[in-house]
């Protein structure tokens, strides 16, 4: 076979479209775009128009949020990690967390954290630490003499509650009227006596009368 003998294989060519040459030649007028103005430019999408009506993805409602402060966790099973431990890409006898992970090449980034998942197998004796981790995953490490360490347990999450602040004691409308109200006991309690309402009008000077 020489060069001026190759050719392409057949179909993989097509001839190119004569445009705009004419309402006989089959591709004229609107060269096959069908129709003038702004869709027959190329680069133009009128994505989602219908016409000046409300277009559809506005019509759906809206489910959910997207929290600007999430978190990204990685989820790491309990069997890659003895993988990588069999395989000898982890020292069981070092502390495994996110960090050594990344250098041993089984997860890709550090993120938030690691979250530690029980699925799979484990015998080595781990020492793991995690900001998170599912009960089976602490099952299975601590049945094979590991220990798990998470770094926000469910504890935190119970610190975060809205705790309701105690009522005031002179807030209670079940209050008796004979009651004393808490400035009073305050006092009594510090020993300072409550000055009555008679002296203190009587320490008043009394206006001369014209």
């Amino acid at each position: 076979m020489k060069l001026n003998e190759l050719r392409n294989r057949p179909g993989s060519t097509h001839p190119r479209k004569v445009l705009g040459r004419g309402i006989g030649s089959g591709l004229g007028k609107t060269s096959g775009r069908g129709v003038k103005g702004q869709k027959a430019r190329t680069g133009v999408a009128i994505k989602g128009f219908e016409g000046g009506q409300m277009p559809l993805y506005r019509r759906m409602p809206k489910r959910g949020f997207t929290s600007i402060g999430r978190k990204d966790y990685v989820p790491v099973n309990l069997g890659r990690i003895q993988a990588a431990v069999d395989a000898g890409r982890l020292d069981a006898k070092n502390q495994i967390t996110i960090e050594s992970l990344v250098e041993a090449g089984i997860v890709r980034n550090v993120r938030d954290g690691m979250r530690l998942l029980g699925d799979g197998e484990v015998t080595a004796k781990l020492t793991i630490v995690a900001v998170y981790a599912s009960e089976s995953a602490r099952a299975a490490v601590e049945k094979a003499g590991g220990t798990v360490t998470m770094t926000r347990p469910e504890a935190v999450a119970e610190d975060k509650k809205v705790r309701k602040l105690p009522k005031r004691a002179d807030a209670n409308p079940k209050a008796k009227k004979g009651d004393k109200s808490a400035r009073a006991k305050k006092s009594a309690a510090s020993g300072k006596a409550e000055k009555p309402a008679k002296a203190k009008a009587a320490a008043k000077p009394a206006k001369a009368k014209k």
